[in-house]
């Protein structure tokens, strides 16, 4: 999508690009997206654009300063970042900083959302309390190396989830909503049944674990909308 903006900004020495979608009028919120494993997609992409549809400038992030060629090689990407629960969670606040930083965002109220590894790493700012009204997980993983302690979480929290995402299982559900519990973080839980990972995706996908769901990606859209409606307080 060429009319998206670029905007340039670092991790240490690693250069970034986030890519920025900008509404008509004033924004309501600057929502941060985090992509996918893959990096930005043209799926993203356009969910960026609905965004700003909606009144809301959308900044998606870039993880890695590159774009992988395969998901083998993006695994090998999300190996470095993930390498350390710290360097993951600097990676994600130079995009933050990188969006507070765009002059259109001044003063705006910041959302995080995320699909996939996206999703896993709006979590990972929730639970380190970073200072965002909400965040939303698409499709996310929900473990972490570094469970939110009690009172850190200050974001509301949406997850939409696949209930046959063999990538998440149960017990991995259960777990994440005992340690909301635990850290009195304000949540959120939303299973589509028979739904896989990557349900927000119709692009199509060789991973069996994979697959889109229209009814899935709907809904979840419609929870986020009524979360950020709620927060922000439709006109």
């Amino acid at each position: 999508m060429n009319d998206l903006r670029q905007v340039a900004y670092h991790d240490g020495d690693v250069a970034l690009t986030g890519l920025l979608a900008l509404p008509e009028g004033q924004p309501r919120a600057a929502v941060l997206v985090y992509p996918t494993i893959m990096n930005p997609t043209q799926s993203v992409l356009n969910k960026a654009h609905e965004l700003a549809k909606a009144g809301y400038l959308a900044f998606v992030a870039d993880f890695y300063g590159k774009q992988p060629d395969d998901f083998d090689q993006a695994s090998g990407f999300a190996g470095e970042i993930r390498s350390t629960p710290s360097s993951y969670r600097q990676r994600l606040r130079a995009a933050v900083k990188a969006l507070v930083g765009v002059e259109e965002a001044k003063g705006l109220p910041i959302v995080a959302i995320g699909f996939c590894m996206g999703g896993q790493a709006v979590l990972e700012l929730a639970r380190e309390g970073a200072p965002l009204e909400a965040v939303v997980s698409f499709h996310g993983l929900l473990n972490t190396e570094q469970p939110a302690e009690k009172g850190t979480v200050s974001a509301r929290i949406l997850i939409c989830h696949g209930d046959q995402d063999p990538l998440v299982p149960r017990s991995q559900v259960l777990s994440f909503w005992e340690e909301m519990d635990q850290a009195g973080a304000n949540w959120h839980f939303h299973s589509y049944s028979g739904v896989k990972h990557g349900f927000t995706n119709s692009g199509t996908a060789s991973n069996p674990a994979v697959g889109y769901d229209a009814s899935a990606d709907r809904q979840s859209w419609a929870a986020m909308h009524s979360l950020f409606d709620e927060i922000f307080e439709q006109d």
